[in-house]
């Protein structure tokens, strides 16, 4: 681009900032933005721009100025110590005890013997001994109310960037001493003309049209948005509660007894060892809920509760149930919430966070997430725990084949496995679901159809996002990240 071209090209902040600059010697940004008249923001960006298209030159100086501690900001707007501890005398009528001062100026102790020593240099206070110390105002803090203060003027003026002189040194050396004022170094930045500018600012007048190059590259936008598998997570809590479902409440830290013990999942079941679910160490034991639900869960466990069943036959130690530990998945939000009450007919969800010893893998965390839910009602079978599987799978998760395989879970009978085939990693297992056994829900009261299931909705993000290994969920791959599509319906 020529000369001209480039001189056609340039916009209005460009074109005051260059006649600004009419001049052999180098200006600071602040004549730069008096002279062109405009915010000295667009002043910068006006000289980078010109800098950048070789027009001008820059030079940089760096020279000491005065500005305000964070405490002498806050002095500055909350009012000086002294200035708090005079008004509250003068509103106690003038004299008044430390004590009642202190209380009246909310000043804290150091503030408040600072203060008293200020005022006693000062000669604004007269401080007597008695019970406590008696003080009164002595006529010569007027200053304060004649806004003559040196301080607080000097304060104001290095906030307003104006130059100290006279008797403003003395408060100045003062404002330093208390840590109110500090020296810091600045860069200033100045700016002239040079061959090419000069040549420009003739060409300027002439251009009557400014010019565009329409087919020249331009810089990507980066929007703000959230990251893609919350997106989804969203979108999945929009679908639900649309659905009619409530959500339950997200716990991490849950005792035995929800996490098994409502589940009709034995105190001696494999499941229940160190291997295969995590334990608190510390605090080791939680409380249980109503003893109601507690004796309706002991029944089931030991002779089946009334229900048909024989139970496990065993007896049942309500400490083991008491334990703490981490969320083992997220079927114990089902267990609290029919041991603590629900409406039938009614629909419940959750996403809850869960943590279960595994080997991590492309498609196995120790610290994942999970999507359970239950639906209670007359009527409730099986197929319709099918279909709503699959319909999360498809419609949800984008699945484009599933399959049903049968499976085994302490707490539901029939079960059933649903798997997706993913485009990369092949068949994956993303739920497991059935219908509620009479020995869970009768014993608290649930005498309908339940069908429950958990779903692993990490790896159904997988599907949705195009992501091959789960751990790319939480990866902080930025140009994933920005490239990403939004999950919308």
């Amino acid at each position: 681009m020529d000369l001209k071209q480039t001189a056609s090209s340039l916009s209005a902040i460009e074109i005051k900032a260059l006649k600004a600059l009419n001049r052999e010697e180098f200006i600071s940004m602040k004549e730069i933005s008096g002279k062109a008249g405009m915010q000295m923001d667009s002043a910068r960006r006006a000289v980078q721009w010109l800098k950048e298209k070789g027009m001008i030159e820059l030079s940089e100086e760096r020279q000491e100025e005065l500005a305000l501690t964070q405490t002498g900001k806050s002095s500055l707007g909350k009012r000086l110590p002294e200035r708090l501890f005079v008004e509250a005398l003068q509103a106690l009528g003038g004299k008044a005890s430390l004590e009642q001062v202190q209380k009246k100026s909310q000043l804290n102790r150091p503030e408040l013997n600072a203060a008293m020593g200020i005022a006693k240099r000062n000669a604004w206070i007269s401080v007597r001994p008695g019970k406590g110390l008696e003080l009164e105002l002595t006529g010569l803090e007027k200053q304060l109310e004649e806004g003559k203060y040196p301080l607080e003027n000097v304060l104001e003026e290095i906030a307003k960037k104006v130059e100290i002189t006279g008797e403003d040194k003395n408060a100045l050396q003062e404002a330093m001493k208390r840590g109110l004022v500090e020296k810091v170094l600045e860069t200033e930045q100045k700016a002239r003309l040079n061959k090419e500018g000069k040549e420009a600012l003739k060409l300027v007048g002439a251009v009557k049209e400014r010019a565009y190059n329409v087919e020249g590259a331009v810089p990507k936008i980066f929007i703000g948005k959230r990251q893609p598998y919350v997106q989804f997570l969203e979108q999945l809590r929009k679908k639900l509660v649309n659905l009619g479902f409530k959500e339950m409440k997200e716990r991490l830290i849950v005792q035995e007894f929800y996490n098994f013990d409502v589940l009709f999942q034995p105190q001696n079941h494999p499941a229940r060892a160190w291997t295969d679910t995590y334990q608190l160490k510390q605090p080791r034991f939680g409380k249980l809920p109503l003893r109601k639900a507690v004796a309706a869960v002991k029944a089931a466990h030991e002779n089946g509760a009334g229900t048909g069943s024989k139970g496990w036959r065993y007896s049942w130690d309500e400490k083991i149930a008491s334990r703490l530990m981490p969320n083992a998945h997220g079927t114990t939000a089902d267990a609290r919430q029919m041991a603590e009450g629900i409406e039938i007919p009614g629909k419940y969800f959750v996403i809850n966070r869960c943590y279960r010893p595994d080997v991590i893998d492309a498609k196995h965390l120790v610290e994942f997430n999970q999507f359970d839910g239950f639906i209670v009602g007359k009527g409730i079978n099986f197929r319709h725990l099918l279909s709503i599987l699959e319909k999360i799978a498809v419609e949800v998760g984008g699945a484009e084949e599933v399959k049903f395989f049968p499976d085994y879970y302490p707490f539901t009978e029939p079960s059933v496995q649903l798997s997706a085939k993913h485009p990369k990693l092949g068949w994956i297992e993303l739920a497991g679901g059935g219908v509620f056994r009479p020995e869970v829900v009768k014993p608290l009261g649930i005498d309908v159809g339940a069908i429950a299931w958990g779903m692993g909705i990490d790896r159904l993000a997988m599907l949705k996002l195009g992501v091959k290994d789960i751990r790319y969920l939480f990866a902080k791959d930025l140009n994933w990240l920005r490239n990403s599509k939004m999950v919308v319906e």
